[in-house]
């Protein structure tokens, strides 16, 4: 909204959901990236539930970071229900770090990449409530933000797909109620409406207490 630059990297396909499939998650992608209004998303293919932080795939994470060399980096949550979700909080942060090395080498379509570290990694919330560093307001993208999340029919309640087979913890309207409840109740701490938390991998710097204001 501001006119910065922002793309999504997915680890994985999705390949173990229990509902839908790769095709239908791939579909679902692209819709909700058109929602978004993001300018390139990037699939690394990663085994769901099996990958791990290890040198193949920080390198893999490495060549991608220094092929967009993002300013600010978002990763999954540090900690969660879902184990591939701390695990891809922790390769995130490594494969961030490992990037800035300049004696790591990677090469993209044949040629020598330049190390590359962000500026600043942030870790989302997701399902198990943490504590947030800090929260922003997204009281003005709220409809935007919930239309991207139902873009994937096959995962969350839509309205239109009641069906109780194969139903999962984010499957029912239970779920899309307890989104909203957590953005409220974040936004209710700083005065807004609906807010977003993040964990910031390190400390904060401000240079002045009224940035705060």
């Amino acid at each position: 909204a501001k006119g910065r630059k922002v793309g999504i990297i997915d680890l994985t396909r999705g390949e173990l959901g229990t509902r839908g499939n790769v095709e239908t998650r791939k579909t679902e992608a692209i819709n909700a990236s058109q929602i978004m209004g993001i300018s390139v998303r990037e699939n690394l293919a990663f085994a769901d539930g099996f990958f791990q932080n290890d040198k193949v795939h920080q390198l893999a994470l490495i060549k991608v970071i220094r092929k967009y060399q993002p300013e600010i980096v978002l990763a999954n949550t540090i900690d969660d229900r879902h184990p591939d979700h701390a695990k891809g909080a922790k390769l995130a942060n490594d494969a961030c770090f490992f990037s800035g090395l300049k004696k790591i080498e990677t090469k993209l379509n044949g040629e020598p990449q330049e190390h590359w570290r962000p500026h600043r990694l942030f870790h989302y919330i997701q399902s198990n409530y943490l504590k947030p560093d800090f929260v922003v307001d997204i009281s003005p993208f709220w409809e935007q933000k919930i239309a991207a999340v139902k873009a994937y029919t096959t995962q969350f309640y839509t309205g239109g797909n009641e069906s109780l087979e194969n139903q999962t913890f984010i499957s029912t309207p239970h779920f899309m109620k307890f989104l909203e409840a957590r953005a409220r109740e974040l936004g209710q701490h700083v005065g807004v409406e609906f807010a977003e938390g993040f964990i910031s991998a390190k400390p904060l710097a401000v240079n002045d207490l009224y940035d705060f204001i």
